[in-house]
């Protein structure tokens, strides 16, 4: 006599549910974590732009005995609300351009300048006495009309150049 035997293919409806269940917590927790780490991404572009404004300045300190001086001329230049509508690559990127950049004489004088299409504004002043300067970045990076600025500021404490970095509590 033949043995009655079923052979079981696939999976039972509970052990699916049990596998979408897991998902949807795991879900649950990493979708936050992602945003946040998005967030912290697009922020990374204006601490490191101001870092590279600091050390620039700290080293032209080093050779002239005074920080950069003058006002720059704010660039990428503002549309609307910081890049949102800048005609980057990206709708909420302000476009690259270079010439801009190379036109100001502080910003030559910092030798800065960003050749790629970026998410912040910056502004640089500094006055005459050149013992002090503020460089800032400011951005809305979801275009909703909430700005975050960061701010680097220097200072020359008995001839030794100094600079610090604030950092906006909100991140858009």
């Amino acid at each position: 006599m033949l043995s009655m035997r079923k052979i079981q293919r696939g999976f039972t409806l509970i052990e699916l549910m049990i596998v979408v269940a897991i998902i949807g917590i795991l879900a649950i927790v990493a979708v936050p974590q992602f945003i946040e780490y998005f967030k912290k991404a697009k922020t990374a572009e204006a601490a490191l732009q101001l870092d590279a404004i600091g050390t620039n300045n700290k080293v032209f300190y080093n050779v002239h005995a005074q920080f950069v001086t003058g006002k720059a001329k704010q660039l990428p230049t503002r549309v609307n609300t910081g890049c949102c509508g800048g005609g980057g690559t990206e709708p909420n990127h302000c476009k690259a351009d270079s010439a801009a950049w190379a036109a100001d004489p502080v910003w030559k004088a910092l030798d800065f300048h960003i050749d790629e299409d970026n998410l912040f504004i910056y502004d640089y002043t500094s006055p005459a006495d050149g013992k002090t300067f503020t460089a800032t970045a400011t951005g809305d990076l979801d275009c909703d009309g909430a700005e975050i600025v960061y701010t680097k500021t220097g200072t020359s404490i008995n001839g030794s150049p100094a600079v610090h970095l604030d950092e906006p509590t909100n991140v858009d």
